[in-house]
């Protein structure tokens, strides 16, 4: 005999399946509901906190077109008599093409020196295994412990014994003292995620060490070498303790240091602060957009490992 199906179970299935079917529904429309508020709180939040980070920027500009010093205590005056007149007097009655020239030169000279060297020590500790390559990069982190005015006195006795005060290669070399340790941490990390396989794979075709890292490595890590030359440029542009020692001629003076020339003992010129300090977010806000594209890769690739 041949077992038969009871003619009742063909009805319970169908059913079975459709309660499942509702209830497996059910969590999910909940799930879609829950999706969209967590959208509309992050997207709430993100919003919030863009407007946090941009009214500093705004309410600078905003003041940079008061007319008058004390703009700044009644700025509801600078609405109706919003003028670039600072922006005029800045460009055309201040040394502000020379503070520019100045920060470029030793921004930019602090950018390819010090990624070059912080590549290099990068590279060196993360592929070759030599004594004390460990404590070497712990050395070098200990030196970020030290504050400014504890090194300021013997780098200025140093660079007086090498003749380099008041000259850009002096602070240049100062600026770098303080990028290369971080740098050379940040690259370390990146030349980690880098496969040995083609270290390898260039000297099988015949590449030195340093043809090696120049025509191999050094491609590979455009965006670690972009977040490291972010760092060595804004380190040397906004510096002003060790710029204001080590320069003295005053057509040497970068931004940060031309800036205090419109405080002195009794009176502060604030608009022709905000106007020059809107003026010199521009070269900045151009380098940030050259490197902008690697600068997410870089850090995170970078913060993997050390």
């Amino acid at each position: 005999m041949t077992a038969t199906t009871p003619p009742d179970s063909k009805l319970k299935r169908p059913v079975a399946w459709t309660a499942f079917a509702s209830l497996s529904r059910g969590p999910a429309r909940e799930r879609g509901r829950r999706g969209l508020l967590g959208s509309l709180v992050s997207h709430g939040i993100l919003t919030v906190a863009s407007l946090v980070a941009l009214f500093p920027i705004a309410w600078l500009v905003f003041l940079s077109l008061g007319p008058d010093q004390d703009d700044y205590l009644h700025p509801g005056r600078i609405w109706h008599t919003m003028t670039l007149g600072n922006y005029s007097f800045v460009l055309q009655h201040t040394n502000f093409f020379e503070w520019m020239k100045s920060s470029l030169i030793v921004s930019l000279g602090t950018t390819v020196i010090g990624v070059m060297v912080a590549a290099t020590t990068g590279y060196a500790v993360s592929r070759m295994r030599f004594p004390g390559y460990k404590k070497f990069m712990w050395v070098l982190l200990v030196t970020q412990m030290f504050p400014i005015a504890v090194l300021i006195v013997p780098m200025y006795q140093i660079l007086s014994d090498l003749q380099l005060i008041d000259s850009y290669f002096g602070l240049i070399l100062v600026y770098c003292s303080t990028a290369v340790p971080y740098s050379a941490w940040l690259l370390k990390g990146y030349f980690d995620t880098i496969p040995f396989e083609i270290d390898e794979a260039g000297r099988v075709d015949g590449l030195s060490p340093f043809g090696t890292f120049f025509r191999l490595i050094l491609p590979l890590a455009k965006p670690g070498l972009a977040v490291a030359a972010f760092y060595n440029f804004i380190t040397a542009f906004g510096e002003v303790a060790f710029a204001s020692t080590f320069m003295l001629d005053d057509s040497k003076y970068t931004f940060a240091v031309g800036l205090q020339s419109f405080v002195s003992e009794h009176d502060a010129q604030r608009n022709l602060m905000a106007a020059t300090a809107v003026l010199v977010a521009i070269p900045v806000s151009a380098f940030f957009y050259l490197v902008q594209k690697n600068l997410v890769t870089g850090l995170t690739a970078g913060g993997t490992k050390g």
